[in-house]
């Protein structure tokens, strides 16, 4: 396998990780919460990261895809990691892409699969739920576990260090604004 691939296999497992995180210990009312008019539930946004994977699929087997609602919100999560996990399997063989580029399957399906997996953590917090945050570098992320069953945080953050974090940021903001008020006033 090239590292094209690899590295493409390597970006499903993060979805799958960082979908699992923010889906993991969700209310059980979370898979229909409602954040206004117009915005996808938590379930409508897998189904459809389902569908955009799905479609991704096709540029590998031929076909066309389309997510119908499964009976719950479970079934919609496996069958999301199902299709990732067959993505993968396709990278991982040398199953030839046909019509686009690996470039054009990163920056259009699969990222915008990603880009859900972050409005599903951004819903949690809404719905009154956040999820802890957690420092990615470390996370147990492999191409050999895409399923739903995902390790918990590896480095997560402990409060106090957000709220640090959140004082030096205001530190310096007001350092760069002391200096560029002396530099105005033509003070070294």
């Amino acid at each position: 396998m090239d590292e094209t691939r690899s590295l493409l296999r390597h970006f499903l497992a993060a979805l799958a990780y960082r979908t699992q995180k923010a889906l993991r210990d969700a209310p059980p009312s979370f898979a229909e919460f409602q954040a206004g008019s117009g915005v996808r539930t938590p379930c409508e946004l897998v189904r459809h990261m389902a569908s955009v994977l799905g479609y991704a699929r096709t540029f590998f087997v031929g076909g066309v895809f389309r997510a119908e609602p499964l009976p719950s919100f479970e079934s919609e999560i496996e069958r999301f990691h199902e299709i990732i996990a067959d993505l993968a399997a396709h990278l991982a063989s040398g199953t030839p892409i046909r019509e686009i580029s690996y470039e054009q399957l990163l920056q259009g399906p699969f990222s915008d699969a990603m880009t859900h997996a972050g409005q599903i953590a951004l819903l949690r917090r809404q719905a009154g739920a956040p999820v802890p945050s957690e420092n990615f570098l470390f996370a147990q992320i492999s191409p050999e576990r895409l399923g739903s069953r995902q390790p918990g945080a590896a480095a997560p953050t402990p409060v106090w260090l957000g709220k640090v974090v959140h004082w030096a940021w205001k530190l310096a903001r007001w350092q760069n604004r002391f200096r560029a008020g002396k530099s105005s006033r033509g003070q070294p």
